[in-house]
């Protein structure tokens, strides 16, 4: 059963006219939800048929059955057998580079970064941070979205362009999107230039040679990025893979890692976990799955969800497969770097946040799902679902400083997912979506749906 709350709070007023012997009865857009087993998104254990309140695109009340008080005119929704947890917070992707499986600047249009938007509101996701490969485009859709929001899309924030060598970017064809810089005073230039733009809190800062393809970013020039960014009141985010890159940037001042210190195959070691210790505010973005990876094996026993079929097509489905991923590989991986540098991480209290890398090489084109196989992946880490879900809501909700999002709580905004089975006993639950609501309505994906299918019935 999709439940539909713009309906709902349409048939209120209809009701009220037909008892015309009736007195007037005070009208509301409010709506009660009642019956489910609510994740607030703070690790808590669930509230057991729990009851809150929608108005105006917040929550007004949350509680349990009985104990919260519908307001008078308020439209009542049972959600008895299901679970609702918050909406996803996506704290680090690519947006508009990816038209399936193409793979191209041209790509970048309008259309495209709504349609990507559009996609990760289907799957639940709330808020969607570009993280340094923004071209002009999507800083004036962005500000376009955020003073006109359009229903069934996701927010839209950007770190703009980031920062590296020349011709040091990121794989192409993003390579030239971030500014090229080969002097600090570049380095502080393009950060002002950020500032000016009004980026969504962050500076990305690319410290990575790709395995010797291009020249990295040096300290002068990334300690030169990030104190103009403290100057003037952002903060810093690098992708930074090799260890002791990671440690020097880390006594740089760095405030997050969007990927993990371990991505070279590298143990997270003393010196460095007491680095994280020193550094309490210092967060690192779980971005663990990648397609064709070894985590899931070489064919996915997710491969057949039903909720990849109502949006990829079957050439996106066939890419997840990988022949040459050995059959014991999951279970290497389990065993390995990977599990070990998220527990340490996790004994010295560093906070983590999702991160999916969808649009570009990692996440590739997976929109939306990808923000849910990050958490699977986050289990199989060895991180318990709650862990995982708070990760994905609250946590990625503070670090992008999104104090209205990332839990079920009164006054906050209204995005949360209904779910026909409960992810706290599997996490793989996150994708039985029976309904997404983002700041208090109803996200139509029956009509998502029919758009995608027709498209991919003309190609």
């Amino acid at each position: 059963m999709v439940i539909h709350l713009r309906a709902l709070i349409l048939s209120v007023p209809l009701l009220l006219s037909a008892c015309a012997a009736a007195p007037p009865a005070q009208q509301s857009n409010a709506v009660l939800f009642e019956g489910a087993r609510l994740i607030i998104g703070n690790e808590r254990p669930p509230i057991e048929n729990a009851a809150f309140v929608v108005a105006n695109g917040a929550f007004t009340e949350v509680g349990r059955a009985g104990e919260v008080t519908a307001p008078e005119g308020a439209a009542r929704v049972s959600l008895a057998g299901k679970t609702v947890m918050p909406a996803i917070i996506d704290a680090h992707g690519h947006m508009g580079y990816r038209r399936g499986v193409s793979f191209l600047v041209e790509n970048y249009t309008r259309e495209n970064l709504i349609d990507h938007l559009q996609r990760q509101a289907y799957h639940g996701v709330a808020a969607f941070m570009s993280m340094g490969t923004e071209r002009d485009l999507g800083y004036a859709l962005r500000d376009e979205l955020r003073a006109q929001p359009q229903p069934g899309v996701a927010l839209f924030l950007s770190a703009g362009r980031g920062l590296a060598m020349p011709s040091g970017g990121p794989a192409p064809p993003l390579r030239d999107s971030p500014y090229g810089v080969s002097t600090p005073e570049e380095a502080r230039a393009a950060v002002r230039e950020l500032a000016a733009k009004k980026i969504d809190r962050y500076v990305k800062i690319w410290v990575d040679d790709r395995e010797g393809q291009v020249k990295k970013l040096t300290p002068d020039l990334y300690t030169a990025a990030i104190d103009e960014a403290h100057t003037l009141g952002l903060k810093t985010v690098t992708h930074t893979q090799d260890r002791e890159d990671v440690k020097a940037i880390l006594r740089a001042g760095i405030d997050g890692l969007a990927h993990p210190p371990w991505r070279l195959g590298q143990e997270v070691d003393d010196e460095l976990v007491g680095l994280f210790r020193e550094r309490p505010h210092v967060f690192v973005l779980l971005t663990l799955w990648g397609t064709r990876n070894q985590i899931f094996g070489p064919r996915p026993a997710w491969i057949d969800d039903p909720l990849l079929r109502e949006t990829f097509t079957e050439e996106d489905i066939r890419l997840l497969e990988n022949p040459k991923i050995p059959a014991d590989a999951p279970a290497k991986w389990r065993s390995g770097v990977v599990p070990r540098g998220v527990a340490k991480l996790k004994a010295a209290g560093v906070r983590f946040g999702l991160g999916d890398d969808a649009g570009a090489t990692n996440g590739a084109q997976y929109f939306g799902f990808a923000a849910h196989l990050e958490m699977a992946s986050m289990v199989e880490a060895g991180l318990t679902p709650a862990e995982a879900i708070t990760i994905a809501t609250r946590n990625s909700a503070e670090i992008l400083g999104l104090d209205r999002l990332g839990t079920v709580e009164a006054g906050k905004s209204a995005d949360f997912i209904v779910l026909d089975a409960n992810p706290l006993e599997n996490i793989h639950n996150t994708r039985r979506i029976n309904v997404v609501y983002l700041r208090g309505e109803a996200v139509d994906r029956e009509a998502l749906r029919a758009k995608w299918t027709a498209v991919r019935a003309t190609q």
